[in-house]
C-alpha cells in the first residue's frame, strides 16, 4: 500500500504523523511510503532520516502525493483542498474531532474518502496502544503544570535558605483523567502540595497513590461515570455541590489546573469568576479545557488574562509544543492502527465485524457515517458544510 505522510499546514502545529522509526517499519512490511519534503523538520525529524528508513521524499505542494496515495497520515484534520486532492476512495487518518469539521465532512464523504478519527479510538483493551488521545493529553498535563510554574510568583516546591524556609506550593488538580493524573505525579515531582479533584470517585485511588490529597465531593446517588470511563454530565443540584467543594479549597490553593472535560460536550463550567476573586493575588489558573471552552468562566482560549490579581491562561495546542515526544508518541499510535488495518498487503476494513474501525470512522462509502456529525451537518447552515 503507497501511505502518504503530508507536511502539516497549520502554523501552530509543529508535529508529523509518522517519524522514521514507524516508516521503516511500515517498509519492512512491504509498504511504500511518501514523505513531503520538511514534513517531520518542525518535530527535529529532517528528510535524511526518512530517507535512510526507506521512505521516498516528495517535493513540497506535489499533486503526486496525496493523488496517488491509497492510505494519507495527518495529525491535523485535513483541509478542504487537501481533501480535495486526495485519492477517491482513500482512507484518511488524522484528529477529524468530527463535531469541528462540517466544512470537510461533506467532501470527503463525495469523493468516498474513510475517515479515521484518532480522537475517536474506543477504550478498549485491543485498541489502547492506538489511543492517540491519551498520548496527547499525558503531555499536555505535563505542560500545564510547566506553565503554572513559571508563571507563578513563587517555587513549587520547600526550599531551605539561608533566608530561612520557604514553604512549598499547593496545586489543585481538577479532573483525574490522563491529563490530570500526569499533571499530579509532574506537580509533586517538582516538590508541590497537590490536591486532586474529581467526580468520579473510583478516581480516588489513582489520585492518592501519586502522593496528591483527593478532594472529594458529596455526590451520593448522582452517576458520574459514562461510556469508556469518562466523566459524565451533572444534574444541576449535582454540579452546585461539586462548586462548591471546589470553592472550599481555592483560598488556600496558588495554582489551578484545569482538565475536566465531557466528550461531544462543552468543557463544564467549574470556576466562575466569584470563585477566583476568592483566590489570593498572584495565584494562577491553567485552563487545559481551553479548546473546549473552558473549565474558567474567565478563561479565554489561547489568551492570559488577570482578573484582581489571579492570573488565566487558556493554552492551546500543548502536545504540538513538546512537538519531538509528541511525534514519537502519535506515530507508534498511528502504526499500530495500520498494523492492525493492514493484512496480506491491502487494507482489511469491516466495519460490521471490527469494533475499532467503526468507533473510529467519520465518513465511509460515500456518506458521513459518525451520527452525532450527521445530526450537526442536518441543522448546520448551508455555508458551515462546505468551504
Amino acid at each position: 500500500m503507497k501511505i502518504a505522510v503530508p507536511r502539516e499546514t497549520a502554523s501552530e502545529e509543529r508535529r508529523v504523523s509518522l517519524v522514521p522509526d514507524s516508516v521503516g517499519r511500515l517498509k519492512k512490511e512491504g509498504h511504500e511510503v511518501m514523505v513531503e519534503a520538511g514534513a517531520g523538520t518542525r518535530a527535529n525529524f529532517l528528510d535524511a532520516a526518512y530517507s535512510s528508513a526507506g521512505a521516498s521524499i516528495v517535493a513540497q505542494g506535489s499533486e503526486a502525493l496525496l493523488g496517488s496515495a491509497d492510505i494519507v497520515v495527518k495529525v491535523a484534520r485535513p483541509t478542504a483542498d487537501e481533501c480535495r486532492r486526495m485519492q477517491q476512495g482513500a482512507v484518511c487518518i488524522s484528529f477529524f474531532s468530527p463535531h469541528q469539521a462540517l466544512d470537510v465532512l461533506p467532501i470527503l464523504a463525495e469523493r468516498k474518502i474513510t475517515a479515521l478519527s484518532m480522537d475517536l479510538v474506543p477504550r478498549v483493551t485491543r485498541a489502547q496502544s492506538m489511543d492517540a488521545l491519551s498520548s496527547m493529553s499525558t503531555l499536555a498535563g505535563y505542560k500545564a503544570v510547566l506553565i503554572a510554574a513559571s508563571a507563578l510568583p513563587r517555587i513549587l516546591p520547600m526550599l531551605t535558605t539561608a533566608a530561612g524556609t520557604l514553604a512549598p506550593a499547593r496545586i489543585l488538580v481538577i479532573g483525574a483523567g490522563v491529563a490530570g493524573l500526569q499533571a499530579i505525579a509532574t506537580a509533586r515531582r517538582l516538590g508541590a502540595i497537590v490536591l486532586g479533584f474529581d467526580i468520579r470517585p473510583a478516581t480516588k485511588e489513582q489520585v492518592q497513590s501519586l502522593g496528591a490529597t483527593f478532594l472529594e465531593a458529596d455526590l451520593k446517588g448522582e452517576s458520574t461515570e459514562g461510556a469508556g470511563g469518562y466523566a459524565r454530565e451533572l444534574s444541576s443540584d449535582a454540579q452546585t455541590r461539586a462548586l462548591e467543594t471546589i470553592r472550599g479549597a481555592l483560598p488556600t490553593i496558588d495554582a489551578v489546573i484545569t482538565t475536566a472535560l465531557v466528550p461531544g460536550k462543552p468543557a463544564p463550567r467549574l470556576i466562575t469568576s466569584a470563585m477566583v476573586e476568592q483566590m489570593r493575588p498572584g495565584s494562577v489558573i491553567v485552563d487545559i479545557a481551553a479548546e473546549a471552552g473552558g473549565n474558567c468562566e474567565l478563561t479565554r482560549p489561547g489568551s492570559e488574562t488577570v482578573h484582581q490579581g489571579v492570573t488565566v491562561i487558556g493554552p492551546l495546542h500543548l502536545a504540538s509544543s513538546i512537538p519531538y515526544h509528541a511525534s514519537q508518541m502519535y506515530s507508534k499510535n498511528v502504526a499500530t492502527l495500520l498494523q492492525h488495518l493492514l493484512r496480506s498487503g491491502a487494507i482489511n476494513l469491516d466495519l460490521a465485524s471490527d469494533p475499532i474501525a467503526q468507533a473510529m470512522c467519520v465518513t465511509h462509502g460515500g456518506s458521513v457515517v459518525h451520527e452525532a456529525a450527521k445530526l450537526l451537518l442536518a441543522h448546520a447552515p448551508e455555508g458551515a458544510r462546505t468551504t
